[in-house]
């Protein structure tokens, strides 16, 4: 067990496979001044750590270390309780159960995270577990996308059982649009579930072809294009996506399409992550927003967690039971 000036975390020194991550006691961090330090209890797998995992696409390692990795403690999500606080701290206290995202720094792989007590990192709702409460990356993701609708306007949101996806589903229809899902078929009634008007089983029908027009078209899992998915827009519609495309074409497109004014195509960068927290929050607090879990897994476990994730076929959030300890040591 990892001793009082020490923590375990999942670290990486290199880009690779998820073989390459190895569980290490390190240094517990301090707070500096300004800071909250979190024992973090839970947080998550996604898209994004196993796409800076790897240092995909390559020219993202221009933020993230050309050759070899900045950060060593990946991990976006977390969710845990507030046990120090640095100079000057007056919004929060000790023992505060919170939640947040690290979009710049990562480092929820860990038992211990210290963040600016300004940063992206809001109080849990009452009642609401840890494991539950580690949801914000793929809603920030989504709320970037769907903060463009408008009441009564049309959305269709391909990949609306992942993360990012039943997210936007609920957010879109919290902003009054009328929201198509696209899902295969053991997803179905999860998509009604969140509030979906339509759900389309892309199992059984060319979602392309349902002789529907939409204001926004959503690729939330980066397994179509604008291409693809032109006949579903209308005059002036926009294509948004998690991923760059085929052949990086969501980049050039949303490059030309910028130019010319038109913006019909975007890969959407989120911002505001605190401001975006403390919305979240809210949300879940009044039951408004849930997130949706596909299955947990221990820090121990982590290199089966990035596997998984890799396989592009979960369901909503892939957890991370950082507070359990069991009889998982040295490399992971």
């Amino acid at each position: 067990m990892a001793g009082s000036d020490t923590m375990r975390a999942a670290t990486i020194d290199r880009y690779g496979p998820p073989g390459t991550i190895r569980l290490r006691d390190v240094p517990k961090p301090n707070p500096g001044a300004g800071e909250v330090r979190v024992r973090v209890c839970a947080g998550t797998v996604n898209r994004t750590d196993t796409a800076t995992l790897r240092g995909h696409p390559f020219f993202v390692r221009a933020m993230t270390g050309l050759l070899r990795p900045k950060m060593h403690i990946l991990g976006m999500d977390f969710a845990g309780v507030i046990d120090a606080l640095g100079a000057d701290v007056a919004r929060f206290t000790v023992g505060e159960r919170v939640f947040g995202l690290l979009p710049e720094r990562f480092g929820g792989h860990a038992e211990y995270v210290c963040l600016p007590a300004d940063a992206a990192i809001a109080r849990i709702p009452d009642g609401l577990a840890f494991d539950k409460a580690a949801v914000g990356e793929g809603a920030w993701y989504a709320h970037s996308t769907t903060k463009r609708l408008e009441a009564g306007q049309r959305c269709l949101i391909y990949g609306a059982s992942g993360a990012i996806g039943t997210a936007a589903v609920q957010l879109a229809k919290m902003r009054g649009a009328q929201v198509t899902a696209v899902v295969g078929e053991r997803h179905i009634a999860l998509a009604h579930s969140l509030g979906a008007d339509r759900v389309v089983n892309y199992e059984a029908e060319e979602f392309t072809a349902i002789g529907e027009t939409f204001d926004l078209v959503f690729d939330a899992v980066g397994k179509t294009s604008w291409f693809a998915c032109r006949p579903l827009l209308k005059k002036g519609g926009i294509f948004a996506a998690t991923d760059l495309g085929p052949y990086w074409s969501n980049i050039f497109l949303g490059a030309w399409f910028g130019l010319t004014g038109s913006r019909r195509v975007g890969v959407p960068f989120p911002e505001d992550a605190p401001g975006f927290l403390r919305e979240l929050a809210g949300l879940m607090a009044k039951g408004r927003f849930r997130g949706v879990f596909d299955r947990c897994y221990r820090l121990s476990e982590i290199v089966e967690a990035f596997r998984y994730v890799e396989k592009g076929q979960k369901t909503g959030i892939v957890v991370l039971d950082i507070a359990s300890r069991d009889a998982g040591s040295g490399s992971a």
